[in-house]
Order: structure tokens, then C-alpha cells, then sequence
């Protein structure tokens, strides 16, 4: 059964957006495409890099897709701004393919809710770059990051 609601909702205040924005980190932490989906309206239009989606069954495949390829995935996300039903995000995540490389990808996202806050509306640009494994800076257990864990500022990305 779809989520009817997910607080925080909008108008948004600095504070439960950056709930909001710590609660979509650890959701993707989870890497669990039909957890992460339900945060999402049955109609969600997504942009991430040069894919598009619509709806929780392409956002779960797209996941899906996205994590049986990026190994030992860690995401760290961080308000920039917020106004009323709108936040933006900009974040960092690291992982590896098979073959044991290692990644480092920057972006920015841009996200809308509904009056249930749910998101509606994602739009995400990335840039992936490599990295050699001692560059790593998200090294923690799989899952959510721990709550004394640097975020992107700190880390000075």
C-alpha cells in the first residue's frame, strides 16, 4: 500500500527541511528501491542525469538499476535552500563498480512535494569522477550515516 503521507510537510521551515533532507539520505542509504520509492507520488516525474522517469515502478527500476551497478554505495545529501513546498539539495555519494573501482559523484537536486509530502517532482543533475580507494571519505557500516559522521561541508565538498 502507497504511503498516504510522509512529514515533514510544506510550507517548509529550515528545520523540518533539513529533517526532510536527512530523512531522503538515509532512505537511499537503505539502497532498498521500494522504500525509497514510497517517499515519492504515484506520479513522480524524475530527471537523474540523462534518465527519466515516472512513477514508483520506474523510480524502482531505475534503483535498481543504479544499485546493482554502484557497489558499497554511501550518500550524504545537505540543504542548500527551501521555499514553501520546494528544497534543494546538493550532495556526494561514493562507490565501486565490479571490477573493484572506486567513484565519487557531486550533484545538485531540486525537489517539489505535494500537501502530503510527498515528492512530486526531482530533478537531479550529477558528475562522477574517479577516485582511488584511499580518497574514500564515506566509510561507515552500510546504512544510514552515523550521526557524528562529517557532512559535505565539513568534508569541504
Amino acid at each position: 500500500m502507497a504511503d498516504k503521507s510522509r512529514p515533514p510537510v510544506p510550507p517548509f521551515t529550515r528545520e523540518t527541511a533539513v529533517e526532510k533532507v536527512r530523512s531522503a539520505e538515509d532512505a537511499w542509504n537503505t539502497r532498498d528501491p521500494r522504500s525509497v520509492s514510497r517517499a515519492y507520488t504515484a506520479d513522480s516525474r524524475w530527471r537523474n542525469r540523462t534518465e527519466f522517469a515516472t512513477g514508483r515502478d520506474e523510480i524502482v527500476a531505475l534503483l535498481t538499476r543504479k544499485w546493482n551497478t554502484e557497489l558499497d554505495y554511501r550518500l550524504i545529501k545537505e540543504l542548500w535552500a527551501h521555499d514553501g513546498s520546494r528544497i534543494a539539495v546538493r550532495f556526494a555519494y561514493e562507490h565501486r563498480d565490479d571490477a573493484g573501482n572506486w567513484y565519487r559523484s557531486l550533484g545538485n537536486e531540486n525537489w517539489e512535494f505535494d500537501e502530503h509530502g510527498l515528492m512530486h517532482t526531482r530533478h537531479a543533475s550529477i558528475n562522477t569522477l574517479p577516485i582511488a580507494e584511499s580518497e574514500r571519505a564515506f566509510r561507515w557500516p552500510p546504512g544510514r550515516r552515523p550521526d557524528d559522521h562529517p557532512g559535505l561541508s565539513d568534508l569541504g565538498f
